[in-house]
């Protein structure tokens, strides 16, 4: 998948200028720079949420992705496994069992989100993005608010599920377990 001379202004504040950048379809690579400096624009490009001005992606359609957003957007009237049963499709939907077990909420499927802490309720949030098919899984901070210890299992299993995954995150820790580091800065968006 590869990023050629993206462009991206709002108003006069250009985000993404010629930003061109390749990226793996498999494994865990990691985006790291300053707030503000272009890394959920680039999210959202990815994911066909934002139209650049210039430039393209190619080897990826929007239909591609999944995105986790920084807001958990949960329905407070779903239960936890609710959140994930609502977009498997029938046949597959004992994999909401595999996701709830690899995000640690294996226990509290009948919950609502509002009995939640903030770290299981961004947990919750990933297993549902997971649960949608993709080819590459754009991940907004996957692991504020969660215990250090507990992401770190979570990011391990994440590897061995042999998917794609673009994450944003500022902990050394998490950026320490991904098979690539990119290090950002702007705007507008560049690598360093």
């Amino acid at each position: 998948m590869r990023c050629e001379e993206l462009t991206l202004s709002f108003g006069d504040k250009r985000v993404l200028d010629h930003f061109s950048l390749e990226l793996p379809l498999r494994g865990i690579t990691a985006l790291r720079g300053p707030s503000g400096c272009g890394k959920t624009t680039l999210l959202r490009v990815l994911a066909g949420l934002e139209r650049p001005q210039g430039g393209q992606v190619r080897g990826l359609a929007p239909g591609d992705t999944a995105i986790l957003f920084q807001e958990n957007r949960l329905f407070p009237w779903r239960t936890v496994e609710q959140h994930l049963t609502d977009i498997l499709p029938r046949e597959e939907r004992d994999r909401a069992d595999n996701l709830l077990s690899l995000v640690e909420l294996s226990e509290e499927r009948s919950s609502y989100p509002g009995s939640l802490s903030g770290g299981m309720g961004r947990r919750l949030a990933l297993a549902r993005c997971l649960a949608l098919p993709a080819r590459l899984y754009l991940l907004d901070e996957p692991f504020a608010g969660v215990d250090l210890p507990r992401a770190l299992r979570i990011l391990d299993r994440l590897r061995k599920t042999d998917r794609a995954f673009l994450l944003v995150s500022h902990e050394e820790p998490i950026l320490s377990r991904a098979d690539q580091v990119l290090t950002l800065e702007g705007p507008p968006l560049r690598v360093l």
